[in-house]
């Protein structure tokens, strides 16, 4: 008898416009542990010094604090990060620059993912992240300073 459960729509990437696709953190960190992509972080340094960060991932900011800007970088150092015809997980606080950056890896000829729910998880109804899902919350491997 085969004890494995069969895939469930919460396990599939969800389809997306201008990019690969969204996964659930999961299945993000399932693919990330068996070699299968490389996990970039794209939040802040700010934010991966202050809120905790993931052992191991690519830290590539897609925009700079502070004033936010675009890095002038990202593009060089996703090259660098993502071997050819290998595919990215994107990383963002709550899965929302993330998406901008999926699409930019796409049009550099990366395979991209978004991760849903970004590294934090959205705000809750008093403005609060990290109790509503995300990363973190969902108990996938993380550290903080």
């Amino acid at each position: 008898m085969n004890s494995e459960l069969p895939p469930t729509d919460a396990d599939a990437p969800r389809p997306a416009e201008g990019y690969a696709g969204d996964v659930p953190p999961a299945l993000a960190a399932r693919w990330w542990q068996e070699g299968r992509a490389v996990l970039v972080d794209v939040r802040t340094d700010a934010e991966r010094e202050w809120v905790g960060y993931v052992p191991g991932a690519v830290p590539v900011a897609w925009k700079q604090w502070p004033g936010m800007v675009l890095n002038p970088q990202f593009d060089a150092a996703l090259r660098a990060a993502v071997p050819p015809g290998g595919k990215v997980l994107l990383l963002c606080r709550s899965g929302v620059r993330s998406i901008a950056a999926a699409r930019r890896a796409t049009e550099l000829g990366i395979e991209a993912y978004n991760i849903l729910e970004g590294f934090e998880g959205a705000a809750d109804a008093n403005g609060q992240r990290g109790r509503t899902g995300g990363w973190r919350q969902r108990g996938l491997p993380w550290r903080q300073n």
